[in-house]
């Protein structure tokens, strides 16, 4: 099967020759899986059969799709978010309205004019629509777009002391990601649009179930929608504890649940498929902070054939992956052990490396 293949089966409940892949790293475990494989970082992820291609074309290519070589390096986007690499990540070390009044926060302007050279990001993507599952991810979309400029403590005070005010800030933080679905699914032929918007941290929601279904639920079915316009899957992404609004997701139209975290309360993946697999595909679900990076080989061979069980066993309806970021400190054997376990051998992936070089070296000659 080709990858596209592969995970459009399993999305349908049909039977695949392995499990879709579509893994999560660190970017020094990226760093070091490609010094083993003697490769470049940008090739890990091909080597190591992911199935699923996928852009940022939203705020969170400015997280994700800039990389900077050293930390303390920043950059500014367009959104007017600073963004400084700390420990091998970018993160926020400014945000554009943490200063601003209401009427700066309703003047502010989000970046329409962008969209096309946004939406752009897609391309080199799009050259692999034939053989991979190709995703456009527009994330973040609500809530979290507008944290993002604002700051979470002053966007969770606002939302206590002046609702109103953040109902508007999410409604326009909404009507951008809206276009921007737009513009990416007219132009693309798209396997599944993803929306992302974190909604809860590792022990609770960070704000009310009540709260998120009125201000922040109909603004992402309005997103989600888009998706099923234009005939295609809808993907979500929210880290922590969200068991109290998967119900919700469902409703609004979401297909594929991302990363579920297994150690956060009420996100036992395994529990979540026995209630909700009839109705949601999930990916995710490894335990990146317990036996992956912890356990020997044999453990993980153990918890991921578990995992592999339980999360197929209507036939499909699962992506394999993690549910954060392989972390630095995994042992490359319990990589290996994992990945073997869902059906791609360490000699696999040694052999693909190999002929990705030679390819690479006859490309310099050419």
């Amino acid at each position: 099967m080709t990858s596209k293949e592969r995970v459009h089966a399993a999305l349908q409940r049909k039977s695949t020759d392995r499990v879709p892949i579509f893994m999560w790293y660190h970017p020094q475990t990226t760093k070091r899986l490609a010094g083993l494989l003697e490769i470049p970082p940008k090739y890990v992820s091909l080597v190591m059969g992911d199935d699923i291609r996928q852009a940022w074309v939203s705020n969170n290519h400015a997280m994700e799709g800039i990389v900077h070589e050293h930390d303390g390096d920043s950059h500014v986007d367009d959104w007017g978010i600073e963004w400084t690499r700390i420990d091998g990540f970018n993160q926020i070390s400014k945000y554009p309205l943490a200063d601003a009044d209401e009427k700066q926060l309703l003047q502010y302007k989000f970046p329409f004019d962008r969209i096309d050279s946004l939406v752009d990001l897609m391309k080199p993507v799009m050259e692999l629509k034939d053989d991979y599952f190709v995703g456009c991810d527009v994330s973040p979309n609500v809530f979290e777009m507008y944290w993002r400029v604002r700051g979470m403590e002053k966007t969770l005070l606002e939302l206590a002391q002046n609702p109103e005010l953040t109902q508007k800030m999410l409604e326009r933080s909404a009507e951008f990601s809206i276009e921007l679905s737009e513009a990416a699914c007219r132009r693309f032929e798209l396997d599944w649009l993803w929306l992302g918007d974190d909604a809860a941290g590792q022990q609770s929601m960070l704000m009310s179930p009540e709260t998120w279904r009125q201000m922040v639920k109909p603004l992402l079915k309005q997103n989600a929608e888009v998706g099923k316009r234009h005939g295609i899957y809808v993907a979500f992404h929210s880290c922590g504890a969200i068991r109290p609004i998967i119900a919700d997701l469902i409703e609004i139209g979401i297909d594929v649940l991302n990363p579920v975290q297994c150690n956060c309360p009420g996100m036992n993946p395994l529990e979540l498929k026995q209630e909700f697999g009839s109705d949601l595909a999930f990916m995710g679900g490894v335990d990146t902070q317990g036996v992956l990076p912890n356990g020997t080989a044999h453990q993980v061979r153990k918890a991921t054939a578990e995992l592999l069980e339980g999360m197929t066993a209507d036939g499909g309806g699962y992506i394999f992956a993690a549910s954060h970021t392989v972390p630095p400190e995994t042992p490359d054997d319990n990589i290996f052990a994992m990945y073997d376990e869902a059906g791609i051998t360490k000699e696999e992936i040694f052999d693909k490396a190999a002929q990705l070089r030679n390819s690479i070296r006859q490309s310099k000659l050419d």
